[in-house]
C-alpha cells in the first residue's frame, strides 16, 4: 500500500496554530540529558520518527526514560556512562542529525557500535564527521563513506583544533559533543555561522564554552571532562515546519494566520528574512526567551510577492527551507535566484534537483546552474503534476503547499515521509482551510 497525498486551490487560511517542537534541538535535549547527571525533562519534544529513533539508541545504550504527562523524563547516565548495546545496529531511519550527533557521543564511550539507516540516509556521506572524530581517536570501521558504519569509542580521546571545510551545524556539533568527553579544550572554528543551538544548549546543562567572532570567522571551544547537570527544557516550534503554513499563508488570497510559540534564533532566520524582502506580510510578537533560545509569534498574512535575489552567505541560516522558498518564488513576480545550494545535493534526496523537478513537473519556469536555482514566477502556478519526494520530507510538504494555489490538483507520490518530522501535516493543513487530503493505494 503507498499513501498518497493530493492537494487542491484552497480558499483563504486562517487560524491561531501552534507546530510540532523543533526537531534540532529535540536531538539535543534528548542526547545531552542522557550524558547529564540526573534527571532532564523535557517539554514539548518532537514526537516523529527522527526523534524517536534517537531515543532508541540512547534507550539500547542504557539511558532509561519514561514520558509522564507528555513530559519526557531523561535519566542522565553522565558523559561516559554508556553501556554496551544488547542490539546489533542502532537504527536511526532518515536521521541525519540524530545520527552524526550520536557518532560524537559515542566517541567517548570504550564500546563497539554499528549505525544503520534507511534507503535515503545510507546514500549520505558521513566523511566530513568521521574525520575529525577520527583525529580524535574515534575508531571507524566502514568499507565506504556511508552508512552502515560501525565505530568503537575511547575514553582517551584528543582534544583538537578543527576548521569546518564547509558550514554544517551538524559536524560543528559532534565534535563539541566529542569534546566535552576528551582531555583539554576542543575547539571548532567556522568561516560561515551555522546553528548553535549545540552551543546554547550545552551552556544551559553547565558545560564550560566560549564562542568568539574575529574576521568573519567564528571559533567555539569546549572544555572537557566537564559535568552536565539534568535540566528542564522547553521546545519551541520548529521554524522549518512552521515555514510551509507561513508560505501557504503567504500565497493563498485572504489568509490571515498566526503561529504561536516559534523559535527565531538568528541562525534560523533566513527564510522570512528572504519573505520579507520579497514583500511578505509578516509581523513578529510576543518576543521572549525560552529555555536559552529566543521565541516569537508570528501572524502573516496574504500577499503579492515579487522576485529577489537571495545571496550564498545566508544558506546556513535557511538550508531546510530552500524549497519552500521555491514553492513560493513561483507565486512572485519575476525571477528568484538562490544561490550557494551546494548543501542540498546531500540532504535526505538530492534536494536541489527534487526541487527544480517538482516545479518544473508543475508547469513553473525553473532551471540549475552548478549550485544555483533560478525560478521564474508566473503568480498563477499551473499545478496539475506528480511530484516524486525521494524520501524527502522536506519535498513532499513543500510541493503540497503548491497545490493549495495552483489552479489544478498536485499529487505527492509518498506521504510516508511526513512522519520524520511533522506527522500530523495534513490535519494541521485541513484545520486552516488547505484542501489537502491523502490517498492510500494499492498499486
Amino acid at each position: 500500500m503507498s499513501i498518497f497525498i493530493v492537494s487542491k486551490r484552497s480558499d483563504s487560511l486562517s487560524g491561531i496554530i501552534t507546530v510540532p517542537g523543533d526537531k534540532s534541538i529535540s536531538h539535543r535535549a534528548l542526547i545531552f540529558g542522557a550524558l547529564s547527571s540526573g534527571t532532564t525533562k523535557i517539554h514539548g519534544l518532537l514526537v516523529s520518527q527522527d526523534v524517536t529513533n534517537t531515543a532508541n539508541a540512547l534507550t539500547s545504550l542504557g539511558v532509561p526514560s519514561e514520558i509522564i504527562n507528555n513530559t519526557w523524563h531523561i535519566n542522565g547516565v553522565g558523559t561516559g556512562g554508556f553501556i554496551q548495546p544488547t542490539t546489533a545496529t542502532l537504527d536511526f531511519g532518515n536521521s541525519g542529525t540524530g545520527v552524526r550527533l550520536m557518532l560524537g557521543a559515542l566517541a567517548g564511550h570504550d564500546i563497539t557500535v554499528t549505525c544503520v539507516g534507511d534507503k535515503s540516509l545510507s546514500r549520505r556521506p558521513l566523511q566530513r564527521v568521521t574525520a575529525p572524530l577520527k583525529q580524535m581517536g574515534l575508531t571507524v570501521d566502514s568499507s565506504c563513506n556511508t552508512l552502515p558504519v560501525t565505530v568503537t569509542g575511547t575514553t582517551e580521546l584528543l582534544p583538537i583544533e578543527y576548521t569546518l571545510p564547509v558550514p554544517s551545524a551538524q559536524v560543528k556539533s559532534a565534535i563539541l559533543i566529542a569534546g566535552l568527553q576528551a582531555r583539554g579544550t576542543t575547539c571548532v572554528i567556522e568561516n560561515e555561522a551555522t546553528r548553535d543551538h549545540t552551543e546554547r544548549m550545552l551552556r544551559y546543562f553547565g558545560a564550560k564554552i566560549e564562542t568568539k567572532c574575529k574576521n568573519g570567522r567564528t571559533s567555539i571551544s569546549v572544555d572537557g571532562y566537564t559535568e552536565l547537570t539534568g535540566r528542564e527544557v522547553w521546545i519551541p516550534g520548529d521554524p522549518s515546519s512552521a515555514a510551509f503554513l507561513i508560505a501557504a499563508a503567504t500565497i493563498v488570497p485572504g489568509s490571515d494566520l498566526t503561529l504561536n510559540n516559534i523559535l527565531y534564533n538568528p541562525t534560523r532566520t533566513g527564510f522570512y528574512q528572504s519573505l520579507l524582502e520579497m514583500g511578505a506580510d509578516i509581523t513578529l510578537k510576543n518576543k521572549r526567551e525560552l529555555g536559552g533560545e529566543p521565541v516569537v509569534d508570528i501572524r502573516v498574512r496574504s500577499s503579492k510577492l515579487k522576485g529577489i535575489i537571495v545571496p550564498p552567505e545566508r544558506a546556513p541560516s535557511m538550508i531546510d527551507e530552500y524549497p519552500i522558498l521555491a514553492v513560493t518564488a513561483a507565486f512572485a513576480a519575476g525571477t528568484t535566484v538562490m544561490q550557494g545550494l551546494d548543501e542540498l545535493k546531500v540532504k535526505e534526496s538530492n534536494r536541489l534537483s527534487a526541487t527544480a523537478a517538482g516545479l518544473v513537473a508543475n508547469g513553473v519556469d525553473a532551471n540549475i546552474y552548478d549550485a544555483t536555482l533560478t525560478v521564474i514566477g508566473t503568480q498563477s502556478v499551473l499545478g496539475g503534476g506528480l511530484v516524486t519526494t525521494n524520501l524527502d520530507h522536506r519535498i513532499a510538504m513543500a510541493f503540497s503547499i503548491l497545490g493549495l494555489g495552483a489552479l489544478n490538483a498536485v499529487t505527492i507520490d509518498d506521504g510516508s515521509v511526513l512522519a520524520t518530522s511533522f506527522p500530523d501535516f495534513c490535519s494541521v493543513v485541513r484545520s486552516i482551510g488547505g484542501n489537502i487530503e491523502t490517498v492510500w493505494s494499492s498499486s
